[in-house]
């Protein structure tokens, strides 16, 4: 069996009666057609990344069926398009690395971190005491090296005593 997933998002000014009535018909139709549902997930109403009939948010919705063969999804799409409820679908066949995905999402192991996991992380936080980095010491400036040209050495020069005179 094959297995498909329909993402479609319904317009967020419908009542919540038929917001949920409009999941439960393409859901009844998938079974009418002998699909298999795998999983429903109401992901709630979101933030569009840009306008769609005049429209800044909508409610998306994402049924996971298996099938025998694609032949329900021409059905499935046209009856989506007709639909003014519907603001935009998408429908994949979903590979087994998708499959798995899927899988492992509803299992918890995908997207929303534990508490127990976060729990460890803080308290493995609160063990490890913060060390500050050794700050780079600037390099010592260098000595100029000596110039090679000579010193003349002192030279003794002979002092005079002025209170002395010639004449004495």
């Amino acid at each position: 069996m094959r297995q498909y997933e329909v993402t479609f998002i319904v317009d967020p000014v419908l009542s919540g009666d038929e917001i949920k009535s409009t999941a439960k018909t393409y859901q009844d139709m998938l079974v009418t057609e002998g699909c298999k549902i795998v999983h429903i997930d109401e992901l709630g109403l979101k933030q569009l990344a840009y306008s769609i009939n005049k429209r800044s948010s909508g409610i998306y919705y994402t049924i996971e069926f298996s099938a025998e063969n694609g032949d329900v999804i021409p059905k499935l799409e046209l009856s989506l398009r007709r639909d003014e409820r519907i603001m935009r679908f998408l429908t994949v066949k979903l590979d087994k690395y998708g499959i798995k995905y899927n899988d492992d999402k509803r299992q918890g192991l995908i997207g929303k971190v534990s508490k127990d996991k976060d729990d460890k992380k803080q308290s493995v936080a609160k063990k490890v005491p913060v060390v500050a980095k050794p700050v780079a010491k600037p390099a010592p400036k260098a000595t100029p090296a000596p110039d090679p040209t000579p010193v003349p050495e002192p030279v003794a020069v002979p002092v005079v005593d002025s209170s002395k005179t010639e004449e004495e």
